[in-house]
């Protein structure tokens, strides 16, 4: 075995710090306390197994230098007596734990053996259970699935805020790598529509929680959403991935527009509006309703303000579109109402799956940068349609943007520009025709208009801090609405 190292902390900082799902990028940290949530084996303390791993859950909380916010993460856990060549990537460290004693540490998520008993709990775990107080850690099944744990698990590379492993072809677990107390949207949105026999989403097969708090007088409503395991929709393909492909196939004909082109994608677009208003139909019915007025809809329009208000200065290029902005962000306080619900709230190309039996929508997290507190709050459907409309308005716009222009010159910029905003209208129309088949009345339109502008100002910061090279599709959208 390695030397043995004292603190485990001194290993789990770097491994943490330098994860594609750590939030804190950049900051000065320090890790404040290493919480043990549970251990998902029978092996007794202080021993390992002979075949195969011990395996636990820890929760690191993570405490930054320069404020006095902290994160949480998730650490699934493998211990091994002797050195695993196979996850050699995955070591953490070697150090004397509180339940298997001197070992060698992993990272789970990349231990077939390990995620072996995850699976095993999911599976012995009898739908509809009421887990018992004295569980740690607590699996919930839902009825009408039975898993297979014959199969293997597959880690998904390129995760950012989770860990996904795939079991076979027969399910997938998300692992939520940063965690905040209170249930996930992710998994309480899953359990509606699944139990809803909704066809839009790939269906919840169960999830893991414990206690945020521990202790005398804890608070057993205050869960940790640990993980969620769902359908695995593997031959599905990713809608952004699709209307890449037809924007790609348009600008190859060039003298063909865009309902003439074999990879139209309005169809699938009209079939995607369908989706998301059934969706939003049964969420309708399934969590708490609200009409905001008066000054519910002013302080829905402040909050747009102030947002813009922050852009401005991170992005000195909004400037010349501030009042058109304001304007947009004003008409909302001539609405007499607004009806909010539970939404998706990050909507876009992305968040969607096609599959042979229609589209799916997944990751009902939320905006990852918003507190899991507003995110659970209920929103406008409108936020989730603008989310929408302006994917249809990115694709072309990447898509021109990312091809190699060979020095063609000016007239080939502008043929592209002219195509990209053919795409983005038929698509943007046949996805709102589906769903609103009625059209929009004058203040849905106004509510409409001012999420577009304010996802468009979000998007102009994202780009401006991460692809300045991008900025000009966000700006571009901007500058339509003092035209419009």
């Amino acid at each position: 075995m390695t030397d043995l190292t004292d603190d485990p902390q001194t290993t789990l900082l770097p491994y943490v710090q330098n994860a594609r799902w750590f939030g804190g990028k950049g900051r000065p940290c320090r890790i404040a306390s290493v919480r043990r949530l549970g251990v998902l084996t029978y092996t007794p303390t202080g021993t390992l197994p002979e075949d195969g791993p011990g395996v636990a859950i820890d929760l690191v909380e993570v405490a930054y230098d320069d404020g006095d916010d902290v994160d949480y993460y998730q650490l699934p856990l493998a211990f091994y007596g002797e050195p695993q060549e196979h996850l050699s990537h995955a070591l953490l460290g070697a150090w004397d734990d509180e339940s298997f004693g001197k070992a060698l540490v992993y990272d789970a998520v990349h231990d077939r053996a390990a995620m072996a008993c995850w699976l095993d709990r999911f599976a012995t775990t009898a739908p509809d259970a009421d887990a018992t107080d004295d569980e740690p850690l607590r699996f919930h099944r839902l009825p009408g699935h039975d898993l297979d744990t014959e199969v293997h698990s597959t880690l998904f590379s390129g995760e950012q805020s989770n860990s996904s492993v795939a079991f076979g072809e027969d399910s997938l677990m998300k692992v939520f790598r940063r965690v905040t107390p209170g249930r996930n949207p992710d998994i309480t949105v899953h359990e509606v529509l699944t139990r809803a026999g909704s066809e839009h989403v790939a269906a919840l097969y169960g999830w893991l929680e414990c206690d945020a708090v521990t202790g005398e007088g804890a608070d057993r409503d205050d869960v940790l959403h640990l993980a969620m395991l769902q359908q695995f929709l593997r031959t599905a393909t990713d809608g952004w991935d699709l209307a890449l492909n037809s924007v790609r196939n348009l600008f190859a004909e060039a003298d063909l527009h865009a309902d003439e082109v074999g990879g139209d994608f309005a169809s699938e677009s009209s079939r995607l509006g369908t989706a998301l208003a059934e969706v939003h139909a049964t969420l309708r019915e399934s969590f708490p309703t609200e009409d905001w007025r008066g000054e519910r809809v002013s302080a829905l329009a402040d909050a747009m303000h102030r947002r813009l208000d922050d852009a401005l200065t991170a992005v000195p290029d909004l400037a010349p579109f501030e009042g058109p902005l304001r304007s947009t962000f004003d008409a909302v306080r001539t609405v007499s109402y607004a009806s909010v619900q539970q939404v998706h709230g990050d909507l876009h190309l992305g968040q969607t799956l096609r599959t042979v039996k229609g589209w799916k929508i997944v990751d009902f997290e939320g905006e990852p940068a918003r507190r899991l507190a507003d995110r659970t709050e209920p929103d406008s459907r409108w936020r989730d349609v603008a989310g929408m409309l302006r994917s249809f308005d990115y694709a072309p716009r990447v898509v021109a943007t990312t091809l190699d222009d060979d020095g063609d010159g000016e007239d080939v910029a502008a043929q592209r520009e002219f195509r990209a905003t053919e795409w983005s209208s038929r698509n943007r129309s046949a996805f709102l025709d589906a769903y609103a088949p009625d059209g929009l009345d004058h203040e849905e339109g106004a509510l409409l208009a001012a999420y577009l502008a304010d996802k468009a100002v979000y998007e102009a910061v994202y780009e401006a801090r991460n692809r300045p090279s991008w900025l000009h599709i966000p700006l571009t959208a901007i500058e339509r609405i003092g035209t419009a």
